[in-house]
């Protein structure tokens, strides 16, 4: 017989507690006879069982622990089922023409991590602080810590199966997986650094590919940049800058950070185009199929989802202080201010103004030619 889950027992434990110290309540009442020494007595006993109440009571919640809904429906399948897993980047500098890195380095996606688990594993959570491994992960691209405490959750049975693929050295290109997953561990969740970044990443967090008693089919998930909370970086080749304390991950989008400094800020936009896309598909197991898909990319003729350009509009500086008057102030001298381009126009985006401004001389600001 399989043992109960602690959920379970947990549930059932704090249920029947109040039942027990009603019991030990009437055990405890000892029999009197006497109204003088019943009425001294029943003071005694009834100090003496509200602190025995108190006790068990305390004894009863510290058995019990956290309760935890019952309310998931878990995974009936018979079987398990493959799947192959794809996944496409869109990190294109047609559709994210800000500061899109070109070189040292250029555009490009890690190695992709992704976890078969079930409901009391997460591999990472957006809203909540990223672990020592997401960390890690998010900032440089290291597996060890991640992939550390899978393997600890895996002897607890809590996960599955771990799997990963071949980084994509350009912003556009495919990478690929075999998953099998059990009924035991029904949920999926991965990771992939973007590079460069300071600690941003897409994913995806406890996706359940079973639906009652049956798998499903087919699942594309189009995928948004993540915010590790960890550094405090706004562009993709900002340096280490640690944040302290650190913040809980965060979804980043066309508006947030509100920093016109951020990579990712385009006004202009309600939301970011996708970044990239996951599409699972299950597959039939034949016995007679000899060539793995996994860690296999893609060949170049499946080309990925075509999406609107964005435009960026031209942003330029604040106008420099105005220079000295040259000429004569009553007879047609003028004054000069200048200003520069922060990021030049793409994509249809607003075209830069005037960089260069003159005004009529006034006579405090004249200067005489010798």
């Amino acid at each position: 017989m399989a043992p109960a889950q602690p959920s379970v027992i947990s549930s059932w434990f704090s249920s029947h507690c109040l039942t027990h110290l009603a019991c030990v309540t009437l055990t405890f009442s000892p029999p009197l006879t006497d109204p003088t020494q019943m009425m001294s007595s029943e003071h005694l006993t009834c100090g003496w069982l509200q602190q025995l109440l108190v006790v068990l009571l305390k004894l009863c919640l510290t058995c019990a622990g956290p309760l935890r809904p019952l309310n998931r429906t878990e995974c009936t399948a018979k079987g398990t089922a493959s799947y192959i897993l794809v996944f496409t980047g869109h990190w294109s500098p047609q559709a994210f023409p800000k500061q899109y890195p070109l070189f040292r380095p250029p555009a490009q996606w890690s190695k992709l991590i992704a976890v078969s688990h079930n409901h009391f594993f997460r591999l990472w959570e957006e809203g909540a602080p990223a672990s020592a491994g997401v960390q890690n992960f998010a900032e440089l691209g290291v597996t060890v810590e991640l992939m550390k405490a899978a393997k600890e959750a895996r002897k607890r049975r809590m996960v599955g199966a771990m799997y990963r693929t071949a980084g994509i050295p350009n912003g556009i290109g495919h990478s690929s997986t075999e998953l099998l997953m059990h009924p035991r561990s029904p949920l999926l969740s991965l990771m992939v650094k973007m590079i460069p970044s300071p600690d941003w990443f897409i994913g995806i967090d406890s996706l359940n590919l079973c639906e009652g008693s049956k798998w499903k089919q087919e699942v594309t998930i189009d995928l948004q940049p993540y915010d590790a909370g960890t550094d405090s970086g706004f562009t993709f080749s900002s340096p280490n800058f640690p944040t302290s304390p650190p913040e809980n991950i965060t979804k980043i989008t066309s508006q947030m950070p509100n920093h016109p400094a951020n990579s990712f800020y385009y006004p202009r936009l309600k939301e970011l185009p996708p970044i990239a896309t996951i599409k699972i598909t299950q597959q039939s197991r034949s016995h007679d199929r000899q060539t793995s898909m996994s860690n296999h990319i893609l060949p170049n003729s499946v080309s990925p989802r075509r999406f609107s350009e964005t435009p960026l509009d031209c942003e330029v500086s604040l106008w420099s202080s105005w220079g000295l008057c040259l000429g004569p102030c009553s007879r047609g001298g003028v004054r000069h201010r200048t200003r520069y381009i922060l990021l030049r126009p793409a994509n249809a985006g607003t075209p830069c103004p005037e960089l260069e401004e003159q005004a009529e001389c006034v006579p405090h600001s004249c200067m005489k030619l010798q």
